[in-house]
């Protein structure tokens, strides 16, 4: 695309520096693909395409969309949703690379499910919408051990459960929050539900994977657990807004 628009150096600075920032962001955290396949240029291949093309053209309007297309057996549902602090510019190019690489990752498979930092994707031949998803979820400790874990694991705990309380009066399902801990040290939490749970069932799969904390993340820094509806990250430095 052309444009007659002059670059400063600091535009060219911060230019830069966005696309550094989205080249890390837009690596994928994780992905999960079923087992049963489709043929190539089935029905079912090219339902999927367009309904992966659709995504990726009505979600960074609003950050979030679903949808499904065709006819049972070859009826393909899909849903994307994006961070609720970024913009659409980011939005879209996250979802632009979900899209593609969640078939390159799971190539003809019927259902699959793709993370980032910044969004997610996922579609099924079955479905999905409104359900907590308890099948596929991972964690990540992704930083150093504590000095004191027992109060640091309460404290991410107590920080979780009040951003919790208020993603699931917002719109988008979708809250931030800090946190003091001890005399210097500031705790940033996230959580987040898909836009096709209800306010309830948000509640019901944020609980559930908080409950993991003491299991998987228990003394961290800083961690992640994502399920396919509903997500909490939490570490000691503020989340960056795009």
């Amino acid at each position: 695309m052309s444009s007659s628009r002059v670059f400063s150096p600091l535009y060219l600075l911060l230019s830069i520096s966005l696309l550094l920032q989205l080249a890390v962001a837009l690596d994928p955290i994780f992905h999960e693909c079923n087992t049963t396949s489709f043929t190539p240029n089935s029905t079912y291949n090219e339902n999927l395409n367009t309904l992966l093309s659709q995504l990726n053209s009505t979600t960074p309007l609003t950050g979030s969309g679903n949808g499904s297309l065709g006819q049972s057996p070859d009826q393909v549902y899909g849903l994307a949703s994006c961070r609720g602090d970024i913009n659409s510019t980011v939005c879209q190019a996250c979802i632009t690379s979900a899209a593609i690489e969640i078939q390159q990752y799971c190539q003809y498979k019927e259902e699959a499910i793709i993370w980032y930092e910044y969004c997610q994707l996922k579609y099924s031949n079955l479905d999905f919408f409104g359900q907590i998803d308890y099948r596929e979820a991972f964690y990540d400790a992704l930083f150093s051990n504590v000095s004191d874990p027992a109060s640091f694991n309460t404290s991410v705990i107590n920080l979780l459960k009040v951003v919790e309380g208020q993603a699931i009066v917002s719109p988008k399902l979708f809250a931030m929050g800090s946190l003091g801990v001890g005399n210097s040290t500031t705790l940033y939490g996230l959580v987040q539900c898909t836009p096709d749970l209800s306010s309830a069932n948000c509640e019901t799969c944020l609980d559930w994977i908080i409950g993991f904390v003491p299991r998987y993340l228990y003394g961290k820094s800083g961690g992640i657990i994502m399920t396919g509806t509903c997500e909490f990250q939490y570490h000691t430095y503020p989340f960056e807004a795009t």
